[in-house]
């Protein structure tokens, strides 16, 4: 059932991303140069701990858990990026990309580096 729950959230976080590229433009007020690739990392951040959850259920190791994540996020970052090519008023960018590769890449550091402390805190505590 745990499966079947984080598959479904990553099914629909990723159509919810489809959905935005799918916008000839997304209203968003210009704050600084390059805040889209803050929106895109913090997109992919979230994309990223989605994805870990899923494949976490799938994989006994870590390493695996990681690496099958990223790829998966960032596959989906360069599908994401084909597909806004075809939208009129969007483009792809590789930098978007990266962006999003970025984002997946922090939300998996991070999720690692707290499991190891609290890890650490139960065998020491």
């Amino acid at each position: 059932m745990n499966k079947f729950i984080n598959l479904t959230f990553l099914v629909l976080y990723c159509s919810f991303i489809f959905w935005l590229s799918s916008k000839p433009t997304l209203p968003a007020p210009m704050l600084f140069t390059h805040q889209d690739k803050i929106f895109h990392m913090g997109a992919y951040f979230i994309m990223g701990i989605l994805a870990w959850r899923f494949f976490n259920d799938l994989f006994a190791k870590p390493i695996i858990v990681f690496l099958v994540s990223l790829c998966f996020s960032s596959i989906y970052g360069i599908s994401d990026e084909w597909h806004q090519s075809h939208v009129p008023g969007r483009e792809a960018d590789i930098l978007d990309w990266l962006a999003d590769t970025l984002g997946a890449i922090t939300a998996l550091v991070a999720i690692q580096l707290t499991r190891r402390k609290f890890k650490l805190a139960t065998q020491t505590g």
